[in-house]
C-alpha cells in the first residue's frame, strides 16, 4: 500500500534495523545506555543546545516542556491552530497544571504585539505568563519565517519569559528555509523534535536546551512514566535519522510539489498553496463536505492501494514521505484523476 496519511507512518530503513539489532544497550534511567547517550548527545549538537534528553513522542516531549518550565496554575501563550491545542489531548491542563491562552496565528506565525498584549503577571484575578511556545515547521504545512520567531524571541525576552518550539519536523522546515536546523532552534530556549516524523526511526523524540533545564525535564519525564530502560535499540535508529535521514527530507518537499500541482489541475480540487512549504499537501473537493462521499472517495483511494485519511474540517491532507517515490506520486495523481472528478 501506498501510504499518504502521515510521516509518521514511515518503516524503519534496512540500515536501522541492522543498527537496532545490534546496539549496545545499558540502563537509561541510570544513564548508562551508552547509545540512548550518544543519541542525545549527537541531537544537541546538532541544534547547538548544551543538552537533550531522548523522549517516547513528540506530544510526550512538548508536554514534558510545559511540565519542567511552567508552575501549575500559570498560563502558557501559543497559537490556536498548533499541534499543542489541536492535537494533544487536553495534556497541559492534565500534567502540567497549565491554562493555555491561544492567540491568532495564521500559518504558525504569532503576531509579537498580540503576545506582549497577553503577556500577564500574577494578580488576584489573573495567572501569570510562565512561557510562549511556537511551532516550525507549522501543522498547516507552512514554515515560519526567522524574522517573525525573532520577534516572538524579543518580546519573550522583554517579559522574561522562555521560548519553547515545537520543532517536530524542524529538518523540514530548515531545508524550506535554506538554513541549519540549530539556526531556527536559536530564537527558543528548548526545542523538541522528532526522529519518527519522516527520518524513518520507528520511535521517538528529543527535547533539547540547556542542561539545567534537561536536569530537571530528566526528573519529570520519571514521573510522567518516561524513564525507558534499554532504549539504546530505539536510540540507534535515532541516530541513523539525524545523521543521515534529516538532509534528505527536501526530496519529500519536491515530490509534494509534484503532487499539489497535479490535484490542482484536477476540476473541483483546491489545494492551498500557502501551505506547501514542506511535504504536507492541503486541499479541498466538494466530497470533503460530505461525509458519504468522502467515505466512498478514501475507499476508492485504498482500492486503487493508496492509504489516506478522510477530511477535517473540509480538508484532505497527503503527506509524502522517505517511502513515496515517484512512482508512487505517479500512481497517486492517476488515482486522483479517476476519483475526484466522479464524487
Amino acid at each position: 500500500m501506498i501510504d499518504l496519511r502521515s510521516d509518521t507512518v514511515t518503516q524503519p530503513t534496512p540500515a536501522m534495523r541492522e543498527a537496532m539489532a545490534h546496539a549496545a544497550v545499558g540502563d537509561d534511567v541510570y544513564g548508562d545506555d551508552p547509545t540512548v547517550n550518544e543519541l542525545e548527545a549527537l541531537g544537541a549538537a546538532m541544534l547547538k543546545k548544551e543538552a537533550a534528553l531522548f523522549v517516547p513522542s513528540g506530544t510526550f516531549g512538548n508536554q514534558l516542556s510545559l511540565f519542567t518550565w511552567c508552575p501549575r496554575g500559570t498560563e502558557v501563550i501559543l497559537g490556536e491552530e498548533c499541534h499543542i491545542i489541536q492535537h494533544e489531548a487536553g495534556a497541559p491542563s492534565v500534567i502540567a497544571g497549565v491554562q493555555t491562552r491561544c492567540i491568532s496565528a495564521p500559518y504558525g506565525c504569532l503576531d509579537p504585539a498580540q503576545v506582549r498584549h497577553r503577556i500577564r503577571r500574577a494578580e488576584l484575578h489573573e495567572p501569570a505568563t510562565s512561557l510562549i511556545c511556537v511551532e516550525n515547521a507549522h501543522s498547516s504545512g507552512a514554515v515560519v519565517p526567522l524574522d517573525n520567531m525573532k520577534r516572538i524571541r524579543a518580546a519573550a525576552d522583554e517579559a522574561g519569559l522562555p521560548v519553547h518550539l515545537d520543532g517536530a519536523r524542524i529538518f523540514n522546515a530548515a531545508v524550506a528555509l535554506g538554513c541549519p536546523a540549530s539556526e531556527i532552534a536559536a530564537y527558543a530556549d528548548s526545542v523538541m523534535f522528532c526522529v519518527s516524523k519522516g527520518l524513518c526511526a520507528p520511535v521517538g523524540s528529543l527535547v533539547a536546551g540547556p542542561a539545567s533545564f534537561v536536569a530537571r525535564a530528566r526528573l519529570k519525564r520519571k514521573i510522567m512514566g518516561g524513564g525507558m530502560r534499554q532504549a539504546g535499540i530505539l536510540a540507534a535508529a535515532g541516530i541513523i535519522a539525524l545523521r543521515d535521514m534529516s538532509g534528505r527530507v527536501g526530496e519529500d518537499h519536491v515530490r509534494a510539489r509534484k503532487l499539489a500541482t497535479a490535484l490542482g489541475e484536477i476540476p473541483g480540487v483546491r489545494v492551498d498553496a500557502k501551505g506547501l512549504d514542506i511535504n504536507m499537501v492541503f486541499f479541498t473537493h466538494p466530497s470533503a463536505h460530505d461525509p458519504a462521499a468522502s467515505s466512498r472517495v478514501v475507499k476508492a483511494f485504498a482500492d486503487g492501494g493508496i492509504m489516506v485519511s478522510a477530511p477535517s474540517g473540509g480538508t484532505y491532507r497527503f503527506v509524502t514521505h522517505y517511502w513515496i517515490g515517484d512512482a508512487e506520486v505517479d500512481a497517486v495523481i492517476a488515482c486522483a484523476r479517476k476519483i475526484f472528478p466522479c464524487q
